[in-house]
C-alpha cells in the first residue's frame, strides 16, 4: 500500500484543504439578486475585483479549506494589463457567438486524491490582455463563424508569455508548502508582479452574528485568526512587501456611494497598478492580504517563490521554515507517482499514461466548495436590500428546501462552477478508480433530503433545478459499487442500499410526472441533449400536443434494469428485495412493450422500414408522426440491456419462479424483449429492448462511417443529414435539423452546446458498455461488419474495443499531432504546449477537434476509464 493509499481513509483530515476555490463565482445564479434572473449581467467579471461575494469565492490557481472560510490564490500583473489578474476571464452567454466561454490557457497537471500534491499551469501573456477585443470580436461574429480565441489575438506570438506553475505540497494535512515557478518563455527580459493572496470569505457583512476574522503582519509572516478554524501563519521566503486590506465591497466603485472604510476588496489593484499607496492599510491588518514580489525575469529565465501555510496544531508552529521544503516536495512527487503506478495499467503507452494522469488531475482539481441556502437566497439577508418580489415565483422557487454546503464534483471550475446531476454521475466512474469513498459520497449526496425534492425529483443543475436530466444515478451507483468491490474484494452494501431507497423515490417521480399518457412512454424534455431534436423539447411544442421520446423511454428502461440489478444484489442477503426486483422486471416488460408497439395504440417508436427508433409527435388532432431524425435518440435504446448470471437465479428461487411464470404466461409482453428463454454464453439470460435482428439493424447504421461512425467516435446525429436535412412545417414555418459537426448554429440552451453532429464522450462510453453486455450474452459467434461495408467482421467486444480506441485517439499524439487541437499549430508543435491536454465538452464529428467548454474534464474525464479498459 502506497503512502497516498494510507492517507485515503473516509474521514481523512488530509482532504481538509484542496482545490475547492472556484475560478468563477461572478455570473452565477447564487450571486444573482436581479429582478428577472439575469445572472450574467447582474454580477459581472468587471465587478468581481471590487464586489464581495455572498456564497463563495473565486481565484486563480487557488485552494481553500473545505468550508471555504479561508482562501489562498495567485494574483499577477505584467506591467501592461488594465487590471490585476486575480481570476479567469471569459465571455458571458450573451457575449459569445457560441455562448459563454473562458478565454484563458491553463492546465491541471497533477493531483493526488487527498491533494497531498497538486500542480497546475497558467499561461500569462506579457502583452496587455485583450479583454475588450475578445468581447467585441466574438459579438461581431455570427453563429456560423468560429469563436475568436485568445491565441487568435497574437498575444502569445514570439513566446512572449510566462508559464506560471503553481504547486501545493502538504507536509501534513494542515501544513501546506506552496511553490510558484515563473518561467519567461520569451527572448527578452520581462517584468512581473506576483501576489500570492490570503483572504477570508466574507461571512460577516450580511446581518448575522459572526465574529470577524483577521490577518496581521508578524515580522516576515502573515498571522491569521478565525473563530472556527483557529490560527494559521503564512511564512514567506525572501523579504517581500506585505499588503493588507478588507474583503469588503468597494461601494464607491460599484454603486457610486461612500465606502465605510478606504480598505476594500480591490485595494491591491489600485496599489499595484495605479500607485495608490493609501489604498492599503498601513497598520498591516485586515481580512485580505498579499505578499508582493516584483521581478524582472531574464530571457528564458525562471524565478521560484516558496511559501508555507501552517496551522497552529502543527508541531513547530509558528516558526517552521524552509529547511525541509525541497525534501518534502520531492517526497510527495514520488508518492504521487507511486500511487498512480498502482492505478494505471502498465500496458499503456507513455502518451496514454500522460492523458490519463491529466484526466485524473482535471477531475480532482474540479472538486469545489458549493454553498447555496435556497430559503435564505429567496428571502434575502437582514443587512442587504430585500430581493425583488418576483423572486418568490422566479427561478428555483419551488426548491426552497435545498440547502447545500459540500465539496462537490463540478463539470468544470469556470464554465459550469455548479453541480449538474447527470454530469456528476459520469464523474463518479472516473473518481471511483482513484477514490471510491469520494465517488460514493457524491452519489449519496444528491439523494439526500437537503438536495432531493420532497416529491422525489433530483435537482438537475443550478440554472434550473427543476429541469430533467437522464436518470443515470442508478447505473452510476451500481458501477461504483462494482468497481470498489473489484478493488477491495468487498462491496459497500450499506451505500448501495441507502442510495437504492432514494432512487426508488426518484423512479416513482419519473413514472408519475413524465408518462402523461400512462402507457410507459416517457417525455422527459431535453434530457441533457440540448438541441438534438426538431423542437426545443423543454418547451411547449409549436404544434401543440406532446412528444413520446425514444430517449426518455429508453433511459427509463435502463433505469429499470439498473434498479433490478441492484435489487438482486441486495436480495442475496435480504430476500425482501426479491419482490422489488420482480417489480422492476415487470415494469421493464411494460416499457419494452411500449417502445416496440405502444401497447397497440398509436404508432411504434420503432420504424420497421428504416430499422431505427425515433421520437413520435402526438398532435392535438390525434395524429401521430415519427420525427425521423437519425440521432443519438435512436441509439439510446441500446443502453437498456443487462445480462443475468445463472448462479444469481439459482440463489433467488422466488425471483426465478416469477421470471419463468412471465415467460410461460405472458408471451404478449415477453415477445417484446430479446429472448430470455434461450440461454446465452455461460447460460446467461438477457434483458434488452432490442432483439438480435433489431440490434443488427441499428448497428448497421451506427457503424456506418457515412452515418454515425466517425474516426473519433459515434456522432450525435448521423452524417446522412448533411445531404438530407430533416424538416417539419408548422403554420408555414420550417423547423429543420442539419448535420452540424462543430459549434451550434442555433441559440437553444444558450447556444454553447451542440448535439447535431459532434462526438460526446459520456454517451459513447455507455455505448461501449452496452456492446460489452450484448457480447457477454451473444458471444463470439455473433459478429457484425465494422465499419459497415468494410468487409471486416468483429465480435461486439471487438466493436467496443474499436470504438474505445477511436475515442481515446481524440487526445493521443499520432504523426506529431493530437486531433483534439485541430489546426492550432502552437498546441501541435510547440514543446511548451503539445503535451498539455484539454478535455473539451464535446468534439468535432469529422476531425475530433475539441469544442465547447475547454476544461469540462468532468464527464470527458471518463476517457481515463476507457484507457483503463484498453490497458487491462
Amino acid at each position: 500500500m502506497t503512502a497516498e493509499h494510507q492517507r485515503l481513509t473516509p474521514q481523512t483530515p488530509w482532504k481538509q484543504w484542496g482545490p475547492y476555490l472556484s475560478e468563477r463565482q461572478w455570473g452565477t445564479v447564487r450571486e444573482d439578486y436581479s429582478e428577472f434572473g439575469t445572472a450574467w449581467d447582474y454580477f459581472s467579471h468587471d465587478q468581481a475585483r471590487a464586489r464581495a461575494y455572498r456564497w463563495g469565492e473565486d481565484g486563480l490557481a487557488g485552494i481553500s479549506d473545505d468550508q471555504q472560510l479561508f482562501c489562498f490564490a495567485l494574483a499577477l500583473w505584467n506591467g501592461q494589463d488594465p487590471i490585476l489578474k486575480e481570476r479567469l476571464f471569459g465571455l458571458t452567454g450573451s457575449q459569445g457567438n457560441h455562448g459563454e466561454d473562458v478565454k484563458e490557457y491553463y492546465f491541471y497537471l497533477d493531483s493526488t486524491p487527498t491533494h497531498s500534491y497538486m500542480k497546475m499551469l497558467y499561461k500569462y501573456p506579457q502583452a496587455p490582455y485583450p479583454y475588450a477585443w475578445l468581447v467585441e470580436e466574438n459579438q461581431r461574429r455570427s453563429r456560423q463563424e468560429p469563436e475568436f480565441e485568445l491565441l487568435d489575438t497574437g498575444v502569445f506570438n514570439d513566446q512572449r508569455y510566462f508559464d506560471v506553475f503553481v504547486e501545493y505540497i502538504k507536509a501534513e494535512s494542515q501544513d501546506i508548502l506552496i511553490q510558484i515557478t515563473v518561467c519567461n518563455r520569451g527572448d527578452e527580459p520581462a517584468p512581473i508582479h506576483v501576489l500570492p493572496t490570503l483572504w477570508f470569505r466574507n461571512t460577516w457583512s450580511w446581518g448575522y452574528e459572526s465574529v470577524k476574522p483577521y490577518l496581521k503582519a508578524e515580522n516576515n509572516r502573515i498571522f491569521a485568526h478565525h473563530e472556527t478554524l483557529g490560527n494559521y501563519v503564512l511564512t514567506c521566503d525572501e523579504n517581500p512587501t506585505l499588503l493588507f486590506t478588507e474583503n469588503e465591497t468597494n461601494y464607491q466603485q460599484v454603486y457610486g456611494t461612500n465606502n465605510p472604510s478606504p480598505y476594500v476588496k480591490d485595494s491591491f489593484h489600485r496599489y499595484v497598478i495605479h500607485d495608490q499607496m493609501e489604498a492599503v492599510n498601513p497598520q498591516q491588518t485586515g481580512t485580505k492580504a498579499s505578499v508582493h514580489y516584483v521581478y524582472d525575469i531574464p530571457a528564458q529565465g525562471t524565478q521560484v517563490i516558496r511559501l508555507r501555510l501552517t496551522h497552529e496544531n502543527v508541531p513547530g508552529f509558528p516558526n517552521l521554515d524552509f529547511d525541509d521544503f525541497d525534501t518534502i516536495v520531492q517526497q510527495r512527487k514520488q508518492e504521487a507517482d507511486a500511487f498512480y503506478a498502482t492505478i494505471t495499467p502498465g500496458e499503456l503507452s507513455p502518451d496514454y499514461q500522460l492523458i490519463q494522469r491529466q484526466a485524473f488531475a482535471g477531475m480532482l482539481w474540479s472538486k469545489q466548495y458549493y454553498r447555496y441556502d435556497m430559503e435564505t437566497w429567496l428571502k434575502g439577508d437582514p443587512a442587504m436590500p430585500a430581493p425583488p418580489p418576483g423572486r418568490k415565483k422566479g427561478r428555483n422557487h419551488q426548491w426552497f428546501h435545498l440547502d447545500t454546503q459540500e465539496i462537490l464534483s463540478m463539470p468544470d471550475k469556470w464554465e459550469y462552477p455548479w453541480f449538474a446531476a447527470w454530469d456528476l454521475a459520469f464523474h463518479t466512474i472516473t473518481l471511483a478508480l482513484i477514490d471510491p469513498d469520494f465517488a460514493k459520497h457524491q452519489l449519496d449526496l444528491l439523494t439526500r433530503e437537503w438536495y432531493m425534492h420532497p416529491n422525489g425529483q433530483m435537482p438537475a443543475y443550478e440554472w434550473n433545478f427543476g429541469d430533467v436530466n437522464p436518470p443515470v444515478h442508478g447505473w452510476a451507483a451500481w458501477r461504483v459499487y462494482q468497481m470498489e468491490k473489484k478493488q477491495t474484494g468487498t462491496g459497500d452494501r450499506l451505500f448501495l442500499e441507502r442510495v437504492f431507497h432514494k432512487l426508488l423515490m426518484y423512479f416513482t417521480w419519473w413514472v408519475n410526472r413524465k408518462d402523461s399518457s400512462g402507457r410507459n412512454v416517457f417525455e422527459g424534455g431535453f434530457l441533457g441533449l440540448d438541441n438534438i431534436g426538431v423542437f426545443d423539447r423543454s418547451s411547449a411544442l409549436p404544434t401543440g400536443g406532446y412528444l413520446q421520446q425514444s430517449d426518455g423511454t429508453s433511459w427509463m428502461g435502463m433505469y429499470c434494469l439498473n434498479m433490478l440489478t441492484i435489487a438482486l444484489e441486495l436480495a442475496l442477503e435480504n430476500p425482501a428485495y426479491e419482490d422489488i426486483a420482480t417489480k422492476f422486471f415487470e415494469h421493464f416488460l411494460y416499457i419494452a412493450t411500449a417502445m416496440n408497439n405502444l401497447g397497440g395504440e398509436g404508432i411504434s417508436l420503432w420504424d420497421e422500414g428504416d430499422g431505427f427508433f425515433y421520437d413520435v409527435l402526438n398532435l392535438p388532432t390525434g395524429e401521430n408522426v415519427r420525427l425521423k431524425v437519425r440521432s443519438m435518440v435512436g441509439l439510446i435504446p441500446l443502453y437498456a440491456v443487462e445480462t443475468l448470471e445463472p448462479e444469481i437465479l439459482d440463489r433467488l428461487p422466488g425471483f426465478k419462479q416469477r421470471l419463468n411464470w412471465f415467460m410461460q404466461n405472458r408471451p404478449d409482453l415477453t415477445c417484446n424483449l430479446a429472448c430470455m428463454q434461450t440461454l446465452g454464453m455461460g447460460e446467461r439470460r438477457l434483458f434488452s429492448i432490442v432483439d438480435r435482428d433489431r440490434l443488427r439493424q441499428i448497428l448497421q447504421k451506427m457503424l456506418d462511417e457515412s452515418e454515425f461512425f466517425g474516426d473519433f467516435g459515434i456522432r450525435a446525429i448521423s452524417r446522412y443529414h448533411r445531404a438530407n436535412p430533416y424538416t417539419y412545417q408548422v403554420d408555414g414555418q420550417e423547423y429543420r435539423v442539419d448535420y452540424e459537426p462543430a459549434e451550434s448554429s442555433t441559440g437553444l440552451f444558450g447556444g454553447n452546446s451542440n448535439w447535431r453532429g459532434p462526438v460526446w464522450m459520456p454517451v459513447n462510453y455507455l455505448l461501449v458498455e452496452s456492446l460489452q453486455k450484448f457480447h457477454r450474452y451473444l458471444g463470439d459467434d455473433f459478429q457484425v461488419e465494422c465499419p459497415t461495408g468494410s468487409g471486416q467482421w468483429l465480435t461486439l467486444q471487438g466493436v467496443a474495443q474499436e470504438l474505445s480506441r477511436r475515442l481515446v485517439n481524440i487526445f493521443a499524439r499520432s504523426e506529431s499531432r493530437r486531433p483534439v487541437y485541430g489546426a492550432t499549430a502552437l498546441f501541435q508543435n510547440d514543446p511548451h504546449w503539445r503535451d498539455l491536454i484539454l478535455f473539451y465538452e464535446y468534439f468535432h464529428g469529422d476531425n475530433g477537434a475539441g469544442i465547447g467548454a475547454s476544461h469540462q474534464t468532468g464527464w470527458t474525464g471518463i476517457v481515463a476509464e476507457l484507457l483503463q479498459q484498453l490497458g487491462a
